[in-house]
């Protein structure tokens, strides 16, 4: 399509018209459509419109601003056209404020950037507008999955409480480096350095107490059974600077603890019945806990009647081997790229997982742990976890784990035969005989 020069300028931008026919060997499945090609300060609508006479198209182009008021206008102009489909590039963050003042008015289609590129034709030589409009109206483009809005929003709180975690976290961190700068070993004896017993003594340090045995004594619960080895971790070279440093961290960690509680309550206030039915649901799975659970439904969703299987359903979260096959040869299995979220939320529920007693996951880790690695492991229980999440919300029965011994019981007779064959392994003669009932 060769660019047409602009035929007038008006308020809201400029615009242009041109008639043209759709392309060839292409039939138009809808009759009024428009492209939006979205920047930062810049909306670049183009609307085409079929002639159901004679089958041509009649193309017009404007130009919009981002501003609220912009994005009204341009939702009236539409509404004059009367556009029924509008296709929109997810464009970083721009997408969602359009998007938001447009629904409801309109069918849209947010379109994957890198599936549009897939798409035969001359996107370098015509506007991106143009091309996303003709695609559209051809039917050629596949829209992603857009939540509504009330999941949209738990999605926020879900994220920016992931985010404060992880600050939270750094700032721990930093604590135990201050700590190890003064060669204080407090992290050597305690597994969790701000819990309650270590906060207290990180205190107490700070306050300028340099009895160790006092300091020891603040432990409480099981690491009262360690106070020996406190009273020798907490002797160190503790001075003003260190303090300082303590105080300031400590400052930091309060305030990011304050912040996780008050997104916690707000999610609690806003979570609608059915997604807290959903927690309540998948909560009894090994390594979910009610924050993780959160965070996952919160991206995943809970209607499960979007995915025909469970394949489909890992295979849209990006937790699936790969698939490319040529000439009969498998090429890669490289797991494709994930949401980012459902996979963080995934990888933190998969390693506490496994550290629980008795589950079938932990099974599953270390008996891949082993022949294909830790990653390899971890990637299929994180899979193996969303397929488990995926019956419990489609068929509603409560989660029965398999047990620690599940792959013993599943074919007992090869691990027989493994067991026999280590032990000759070590030069030793073995002959087998059942138990008596």
């Amino acid at each position: 399509m060769p660019d047409v020069p602009w035929a007038r300028r008006k308020k809201g931008g400029a615009s242009m018209s041109k008639k043209n026919s759709s392309p060839a060997g292409l039939q138009a499945l809808y009759a009024r459509v428009c492209g939006l090609d979205l920047h930062k300060k810049l909306i670049v609508a183009c609307v085409r419109i079929l002639n159901a006479k004679d089958g041509t198209v009649q193309s017009t182009q404007r130009k919009f601003g981002t501003m609220t008021a912009d994005v009204r206008e341009l939702r009236e102009w539409l509404t004059e056209q009367q556009v029924t489909h509008v296709a929109m590039e997810s464009t970083g963050i721009y997408w969602q404020p359009v998007y938001n003042l447009l629904e409801g008015h309109f069918k849209l289609l947010v379109i994957n950037a890198q599936h549009l590129k897939k798409v035969p034709g001359r996107k370098t030589d015509m506007k991106d507008a143009q091309w996303i409009a003709q695609l559209l109206q051809c039917g050629l483009l596949r829209s992603s999955f857009i939540p509504d809005r009330q999941q949209r929003e738990l999605r926020d709180l879900t994220r920016q409480q992931t985010k404060l975690v992880q600050q939270r976290n750094a700032v721990d961190n930093r604590i135990q480096k201050v700590l190890e700068s003064a060669n204080i070993k407090l992290g050597s004896v305690a597994s969790d350095v701000m819990g309650v017993s270590g906060r207290k003594m990180i205190e107490g340090l700070i306050a300028g107490q340099t009895d160790v045995a006092a300091l020891a004594e603040m432990a409480q619960r099981r690491l009262r059974d360690k106070i020996p080895q406190l009273q020798r971790a907490l002797e160190g070279d503790l001075t003003e600077h260190h303090r300082f440093l303590l105080r300031e961290l400590l400052e930091q960690y309060d305030y990011f603890e304050k912040k996780i509680a008050s997104i916690s309550e707000r999610l609690t206030t806003v979570m609608p019945q059915p997604f807290r039915a959903a927690v309540k649901e998948i909560d009894p799975i090994a390594g979910i806990a009610e924050r993780g659970a959160q965070a996952l439904l919160a991206e995943t969703g809970i209607d499960m009647s979007r995915f025909p299987t469970h394949k489909h359903f890992t295979s849209w979260a990006g937790q699936c081997p790969g698939s490319h096959e040529s000439a009969g040869k498998r090429r890669s299995g490289k797991t494709p790229a994930a949401n980012r979220h459902i996979d963080a939320a995934l990888t933190e529920i998969a390693h506490a997982a496994v550290h629980t007693k008795n589950s079938y996951f932990k099974a599953q880790y270390h008996r891949l742990a082993g022949r294909r690695g830790k990653k390899r492991a971890i990637g299929a229980v994180k899979h193996s976890l969303l397929v488990t999440v995926y019956y419990i919300l489609r068929d509603h029965k409560p989660y029965k784990d398999l047990g620690v011994d599940y792959f013993d019981k599943l074919n007992p007779q090869q691990r027989i035969r493994y067991h026999v064959r280590q032990l000759q392994a070590l030069g030793q003669e073995v002959e087998l005989s059942p138990m008596a009932a």
